[in-house]
């Protein structure tokens, strides 16, 4: 039977939203092809896990042996080498994290497989494997094509596809031996370091205000904090107001910063140039407040309101005090 093959991605216990991300896309793909959605999942004393990936997977692999506990790409490529070898798949998704980063070029070299790496998007035919990807510091989307007939091997950037989140299906969990991992010891997992992200997760946010060139000016920023707080969210930027030092660049959102869904994405003064949008526009509601009428976030915003945002955020703020007092 057909198949298209996840690999799980986990940390310290706990399966990390780029697997859910990918098991999503991958369900697409498998559906289309009327192929089987298989997850790889290499791991020590993970069965919890592998329960939870079978409810949106018609297969699961589970590759248990200790030196699997942490990620190593020479270990993982042993494993996906020898799996993609015996069960040949249609296609290998794999995150596009720092994991996926590492892994995927060496895999699909071992493989002498095709390799698409950090997409947007992919349509899967019986021969050709075409992926979106952007180019020119994501000005410019690009539309890139690969044989699949003997296999490939797609990376998937993170946020750009929603995770289904329900449990769908009903799937089997088979055990599968570990390959002899010949060579791994040579790359050694000492620890974890967590990347210092100044207290504030945007991705988690169900509410965020964000600011752009508008705000006009660093000592602005607090009213539309203000505001953020009044709102119970979350502050966010798009990329100038981080090259100016005004806000650290856990708060970007776009190509270069991060990827949000939240519930209300409220932009005050951005323009809505191509790479902040593309992190925002799968928002719930997109309101949008600029003095420009032609600006380009007018396009995806739900609702758009031509005005001074300093004109806005006070009446906007009253306005949410007002609500929270009436509960």
């Amino acid at each position: 039977m057909r198949e298209i093959l996840v690999l799980a991605e986990h940390r310290k216990g706990v399966l990390r939203d780029i697997t859910w991300e990918m098991l999503s896309l991958g369900k697409e793909l498998a559906e289309k092809m009327e192929a089987q959605l298989t997850t790889v999942l290499p791991g020590y004393e993970v069965k919890s896990l592998a329960d939870e990936l079978s409810t949106q997977a018609d297969l699961v692999l589970l590759v248990e042996d200790e030196r699997l506990q942490n990620f190593s790409s020479m270990a993982y490529q042993q494993v996906l080498s020898t799996l993609i070898t015996t069960r040949k798949p249609i296609i290998t998704l794999i995150g596009h994290t720092a994991c996926g980063i590492d892994l995927a070029p060496g895999l699909a070299a071992a493989l002498g497989m095709p390799l698409a790496t950090d997409c947007l998007s992919l349509t899967l035919t019986e021969k050709e494997l075409t992926a979106v990807r952007q180019i020119y510091g994501g000005k410019v989307n690009a539309e890139v094509a690969c044989s699949c007939e003997k296999g490939c091997i797609a990376t998937i950037r993170a946020g750009v596809v929603s995770p289904w989140g329900e449990e769908t299906r009903k799937g089997k969990v088979e055990v599968i031996q570990s390959p002899s991992l010949e060579g791994i010891s040579r790359q050694r997992f000492i620890e974890y370091v967590e990347a210092a992200i100044g207290g504030v997760d945007i991705t988690q946010a169900d509410i965020i205000v964000a600011i752009g060139r508008g705000i006009q000016d660093k000592e602005n920023i607090p009213l539309a904090e203000e505001l953020a707080k009044a709102l119970g969210g979350t502050l966010a930027c798009s990329r100038p107001i981080v090259d100016k030092k005004w806000l650290p660049k856990a708060h970007q959102v776009g190509t270069s910063g991060k990827t949000v869904r939240p519930k209300a994405y409220i932009a005050l003064g951005i323009s809505g140039a191509f790479q902040h949008i593309v992190g925002m526009k799968d928002s719930g509601v997109i309101i949008a407040v600029n003095k420009d009428p032609r600006a380009p976030i007018f396009e995806v915003a739900d609702y758009g309101i031509v005005c001074d945002l300093f004109d806005f955020m006070p009446v906007l703020k009253e306005k949410a005090k007002e609500l929270l007092q009436r509960r």
